[in-house]
């Protein structure tokens, strides 16, 4: 028989869970992390990682501080999941492009890099940064 997949398997949110609670595995357990964010049932955490259910908004913030993560991240995956492309860019128009704390980072060591002199993305760059992340 074949396995019908989950609505929301292959969303950003749920592979990042997947990924994120295994990172924090040596540290805490899922149902650590479920009862650190909140959620009345633990099982619940196990059915956002396999993309059986969406995150709803309103757990963002805990669910973040239990992963360790930026809310902000995890808020543009949540809204991604939700389908509201539409909202995301009324958000992002209204507020500016929603930044995580590690992309600020990112940003600031840019800038001490290039001597802060808002250096042009070029093809070169661009590589360099790809090949980071083995793309």
């Amino acid at each position: 028989m074949i396995r019908k997949p989950f609505s929301y398997e292959t969303s950003r949110l749920a592979r990042f869970l997947d990924r994120r609670i295994t990172e924090l595995a040596p540290k805490k357990s899922q149902r650590e992390i479920a009862i650190e964010a909140g959620f009345p049932n633990v099982n619940y955490l196990s059915m956002l990682k396999k993309g059986a259910s969406k995150l709803a908004l309103d757990r963002v913030p805990a669910l973040a501080h239990a992963l360790e993560v930026d809310p902000r991240f995890l808020f543009r995956a949540a809204l991604e999941q939700h389908g509201f492309e539409t909202q995301l860019a009324a958000v992002e128009e209204i507020f500016g492009t929603i930044v995580s704390e590690n992309e600020v980072g990112w940003l600031k060591e840019i800038r001490d890099a290039s001597g802060h002199t808002d250096p042009r993305l070029t093809r070169r760059a661009r590589a360099a940064i790809r090949a980071i992340f083995g793309k």
